[in-house]
């Protein structure tokens, strides 16, 4: 059962890796961050269009990776189109703890969205290789940037 879990992550990973969604330049973005890692070469930008009730209208990348940064980044432009900026804050964090504690308290992230926390979770193997949750928290903390009005992130 765990080999096919296992099996079943990989197909998602791999799969918005090769065929990653949203990714291109929002013309009218209202906020834009570039994230790099320079541990792995993953360099990405991040661009987000909220309204003035701070819904995310839209959201989408750009950028260059291995399959986890690419997947993560796609899997949450998936995600967050549609929240609010504080549920995206809400999932950012949530997120943040699945790829780096072993007893993460998703309740606050799982209130929020519960299917999100539950699709994200393809990623949370990266908690065993340190490295790696660099990889795939780059576009999370690139939003977060972007949202705080910060140009640039370094994971470094």
């Amino acid at each position: 059962m765990l080999d096919e879990l296992r099996e079943l992550y990989q197909e998602v990973i791999l799969d918005h890796g090769k065929n990653p969604r949203n990714l291109r330049r929002i013309g009218d973005a209202n906020h834009h961050a570039q994230g790099n890692n320079p541990m792995c070469g993953d360099t990405l930008s991040v661009y987000l269009l909220t309204n003035g009730q701070n819904l995310i209208e839209d959201v989408s990348f750009i950028g260059k990776g291995c399959a986890i940064s690419m997947a993560s980044a796609s899997m949450m432009t998936e995600i967050l189109k549609g929240k609010t900026v504080e549920e995206a804050e809400t999932l950012f964090h949530g997120f943040h703890d699945l790829c780096t504690k072993d007893d993460a308290d998703l309740s606050e992230a799982e209130a929020t969205d519960a299917d999100a926390v539950e699709r994200l979770q393809v990623l949370s193997g990266v908690r065993t290789f340190p490295v790696r949750v660099k990889c795939a928290t780059l576009a999370w903390h690139t939003m977060d940037a972007a949202l705080k009005g910060d140009a640039e992130i370094s994971t470094e």
